[in-house]
């Protein structure tokens, strides 16, 4: 909910019918996937007997214990305060997963003998390159943005043939035609600057939108009140407009640079030293491709939320105003 409901109520997860729903959705859903040859199907063994040779009716308990499992997880985490449940949810979900990779017989020395050149070398470089095409893209986006809300007709049909060609073309086909395209024109551009260019243009496209409809969400008048009061165009924007729109569009920002962060993935193509590149190059001679991908995974999965919880405290600085 927005706001905290100040009504008092019984807990949706403690309403039988609700409990009832979920159980037979569990367990239908488990029915579907045979999991006696797993982990929880030697458990069951006691149960079922051989799971292997247990049938559906060893599929059936599986999926009855898990079912109940469940219903009784979301049952007592209800009794728990807010932040006690989501710690224990993601405590939960972390432990899952962690068994899931399990499940890959992983080699935890290779891991460890190579973590520490995927952290100097790789996540350096996929921070720098994400760090400077933000930087570039948001500089494109305000000018194209400005441009798009602009009354020049020359103006707009840039701003607007650029957002759609960008938005319309797959990054991975954008940073193939500047590294490999602009040499046909005589401009040998190396590796990273054409990751970093294709990048800014294809997120500054994106961003464009986003400026626009943070500028616009702001009431003309607030325009008209400052040009009236004899402020400029560039005072108006920097000292009126802006800071009115960043509460508007900094969480779709934010979520555009956890992207961005993502795709610069797509710059290994072109053979730049970037985390993904240096996994798989290193997990290949020796067949360890399972070890290093894994690695990277998680990684990324560790600066999307870094940048996750820096966005989230940014916007509550942002809406500290409107605070009850």
């Amino acid at each position: 909910m927005l706001y905290r409901d100040t009504v008092e109520s019984e807990l949706l997860v403690h309403k039988p019918w609700f409990v009832a729903s979920i159980f037979v959705v569990v367990l239908a859903v488990f029915l579907m996937v045979n999991l006696t040859g797993t982990t929880f199907g030697e458990l069951m063994r006691p149960v079922i007997g051989d799971p292997l040779q247990s049938g559906f009716y060893g599929r059936f308990a599986i999926a009855f214990m898990i079912a109940v499992i469940f219903c009784l997880n979301i049952v007592l985490i209800g009794f728990a305060p807010l932040k006690v449940q989501i710690g224990v949810v993601w405590l939960e979900l972390v432990l899952l997963f962690l068994a899931f990779v399990k499940a890959f017989n992983l080699s935890m020395p290779f891991i460890w003998e190579n973590l520490p050149y995927l952290i100097t070398q790789g996540v350096m470089t996929t921070i720098y390159v994400s760090a400077i095409s933000l930087v570039f893209a948001s500089l494109i986006a305000i000018v194209a943005a400005v441009a798009k809300l602009s009354s020049n007709g020359f103006a707009y049909a840039i701003a607007s043939f650029y957002t759609s060609f960008f938005r319309g073309l797959p990054l991975l086909m954008q940073i193939y035609l500047i590294y490999l395209g602009l040499p046909q024109l005589g401009i040998v551009i190396d590796a990273v600057p054409s990751g970093i260019l294709a990048l800014s243009l294809c997120v500054g496209a994106y961003m464009t939108e986003i400026f626009r409809a943070g500028i616009q969400s702001i009431d003309r008048g607030q325009w008209e009140a400052s040009r009236s009061m004899g402020f400029g165009f560039g005072l108006t924007m920097r000292r009126i407009i802006l800071p009115q729109a960043l509460p508007v569009i900094i969480p779709p920002m934010g979520n555009t640079f956890i992207a961005m962060l993502k795709d610069s993935s797509l710059v290994s193509v072109l053979g730049v030293w970037e985390l993904t590149f240096l996994a798989r190059t290193i997990g290949q001679p020796t067949f360890h491709h399972m070890e290093m991908l894994t690695t990277a995974a998680i990684i990324y999965w560790i600066m999307s939320a870094c940048l996750e919880v820096a966005q989230s405290r940014l916007e509550r600085h942002l809406a500290r105003s409107k605070v009850r």
